[in-house]
């Protein structure tokens, strides 16, 4: 073995033949792309996952799955096609290997010794890879859940709602006095509030829910030490008005949750009946039972009784004695009330109602509508209270049905702990406090955890579909089951630091996170490839040396050789790790709108990317020289990946 060392230490210049320099590109370069074909597939499949997602989740990640996958085949095609023409036109003259370069020589110098250090220990590698995996396991388990990192929009949506029977003058006070705290708060830059609905047919907000929209300053003119969640509690501890629930979330994520789920807060647990009062009293079961989970805030149940209107019952036998018809009065009902259009005013192209009604004092309360007149032919005005029986009654405020069944919700976000273990602590609490639906009723989650759930079905499913694929790729690339069974089972290890580091930063599991881990699996068998390519170039080294048999090769020889075959591949991992960290780290120190979402994607890449290249110049040549001498010991010669094509 000293010539291949005299050789991999070679510093002098040494130069090549035209016809052998052509030779030797044309080979490496077939080399190269089966290892480029099979890296391209694999990534390709392990993105297969992200092109499944649908809902918001797909609309957010589905960019990231096609421009990862179009560089990639772009790439493919110009290593197979443009990089050989360029090496032929650029590589040539004189050459100097790879130990002349200082750099690569002191990493060559260090990598050795661990290598050979490594197979030595061989029981005590794989050890400590088993345990560091099986200490990742209960990391991850411990962490807890959500469908999405909390995207900070640089505002607060604040969305109090009160008793559905309060007056217009009581709301706008109420209005205006939140508006003034929430003002008055240091971090606050301007307020907007509404109450009621829009001037549009999609907002059916009743007048007793208000949005109250809250701008807030830039993070640098904060009080030291405030965050969100800070200026959230401060604000909701300073308006506890009575006959008002608090809500607080921001703009953007309540208009798509109320159009995905038709749930404005973070979960909602909506409660299906045959009766409106059932439901609302089934429903105030539930929020007492949910009330004191940590985590559960804004707790609500959506009013579904309790909406005040005026009934106005005619009598017939006093509309007879005054000759009147009912016609006669709704029209001034109508009138007086809800206002009848006289005429349409024409500005230009733009064309304007005019309604008129009874002034305000006429109106305004239940004795001024029984005083309001309405003419007869034989007896003038009467007062419509001679006509007609009017009353206050209750009824719902607003219906809704689901399915063709009438509808409540109780209400409720979640803050200061993860959604997956809230909503899993408040179902076991409902199953225990409340056992067996009462029958006519069944309640159904909802909400960002409904998005939670329809997310870890669609991976789940797909995945073992996606690892059957990798390994028929693997089996193609190596042409042997054996060595990608092998590889498949080991990359987890590779993934160890990806679960670390998104455990000592606290992230919670969610589909950003799954998704930086399916671009690090992609990533490490790619990578994994590359190296067996490596080490099997080094066998087919040796067996052109010594021929392939039992008697010819020795456990020495696989073993020199696999520690030359796993050099070569030391510098492009190097620089594998190199440019992915470059890219990578800095995203961990970002800040602004968007950095929420994108460091759960990059904190399992940087850790992963860091144990990949540990395991990968370690342990993936170690498992390899372990098969090398299983094969050579049980079968008399080893098994060697084509490479023609």
């Amino acid at each position: 073995m000293k010539d291949i060392k005299n050789k991999w230490w070679k510093r002098n210049y040494y130069k090549i033949p035209e016809g052998e320099r052509l030779s030797i590109i044309e080979r490496a370069c077939k080399q190269v792309s089966r290892g480029v074909f099979f890296s391209t597939v694999i990534i390709i499949t392990s993105f297969l996952p992200v092109f499944l997602l649908t809902g918001q989740e797909g609309k957010l990640f589905h960019p990231l799955a096609y421009t990862k996958t179009f560089i990639m085949v772009v790439d493919a095609i110009l290593v197979v096609t443009l990089a050989p023409v360029l090496i032929s036109f650029f590589m040539r003259g004189r050459f100097r290997p790879e130990s002349a370069n200082p750099v690569n020589r002191f990493l060559e110098r260090m990598y050795e010794p661990m290598i050979r250090t490594c197979i030595k220990w061989r029981k005590t590698t794989i050890g400590v890879m088993i345990i560091a995996l099986l200490i990742s396991i209960p990391m991850v388990m411990s962490l807890g859940t959500e469908f999405m990192p909390p995207l900070d929009e640089g505002s607060i949506l604040f969305m109090p709602v009160t008793l559905p029977d309060v007056s217009n003058s009581e709301v706008k006070r109420i209005l205006q006095v939140q508006d003034k705290i929430l003002a008055s708060q240091p971090e606050v830059a301007s307020v907007l509030g509404k109450a009621g609905r829009a001037n549009t047919a999609t907002d059916n907000s009743p007048i007793s829910m208000i949005e109250t929209i809250v701008v807030l300053k830039p993070r640098s003119e904060w009080r030291k030490g405030m965050t969100k969640d800070s200026i959230i509690n401060e604000l909701n501890s300073r308006l506890q008005i009575p006959g008002v629930t608090n809500g607080w979330t921001q703009p953007i994520i309540n208009r798509i949750n109320m159009l995905s789920t038709g749930i404005r807060t973070d979960v909602g647990v909506k409660v299906y009946g045959q009766s409106l009062d059932s439901i609302y009293a089934f429903a105030q079961v539930i929020k007492k039972d949910l009330e004191g989970i940590p985590g559960v805030k804004d707790l609500y149940v959506e009013p579904v009784t309790g909406g005040k209107y005026i009934d106005i019952q005619l009598n017939r036998e006093e509309l007879a004695r005054y000759n009147l018809s009912i016609d006669d009065v709704n029209a001034v009902i109508e009138s007086a009330l809800g206002g009848a259009q006289i005429t349409t005013t024409v500005e230009g192209r733009q064309r304007f109602s005019v309604n008129a009604r009874f002034a305000q004092d006429y109106r305004n309360n239940l004795e001024a509508l029984k005083n309001l007149q309405v003419q007869t032919m034989s007896f003038g005005p009467v007062p419509l209270s001679a006509v007609a029986d009017i009353k206050i009654t209750e009824g719902p405020p607003m219906i809704n049905s689901e399915n063709a069944l009438l509808r409540g919700t109780v209400l409720f976000n979640v803050r200061e702990r993860d959604l997956g273990s809230t909503v899993q602590e408040a179902q076991e609490k409902l199953n225990n406090a409340i056992g067996k639906m009462p029958k006519g009723f069944f309640i159904d989650w909802s909400g960002q955890y409904e998005n939670l759930i329809r997310s870890e079905r669609t991976l789940k499913l797909i995945m073992p579909v996606v690892l059957l694929v990798i390994f028929i790729s693997m089996y193609f690339a190596f042409h042997s089951a054996r060595e990608a069974l092998l590889s498949l089972i080991s990359l987890p290890f590779a993934l160890i630091g990806g679960a670390y580091m998104i455990w000592f930063w606290d992230v919670n599991l969610s589909v950003a996170v799954a998704v930086g881990f399916i671009a690090l699996f992609g990533l490490a068998v790619e990578t994994n490839i590359v190296m067996v390519i490596y080490l099997n170039d080094a066998m087919q080294q040796l067996i052109a040396k010594k021929g392939n048999s039992k008697e010819t090769i020795t456990k020495e020889d696989l073993r020199e050789y696999t520690i030359h075959g796993a050099a070569k591949r030391l510098r492009p991992k190097i620089m594998t790790v190199s440019v992915s960290l470059f890219a990578l780290v800095p995203i961990l120190w970002s800040t602004g709108v968007g950095s929420d979402v994108m460091k759960p994607i990059v904190l399992p890449m940087v850790g992963g990317v860091l144990t990949s290249a540990i395991y990968i110049l370690l342990v993936t040549p170690l498992i390899f020289l372990m098969n090398k001498e299983y094969e050579l010991k049980k079968f008399g010669k080893i098994e060697i990946a084509e490479t023609k094509h």
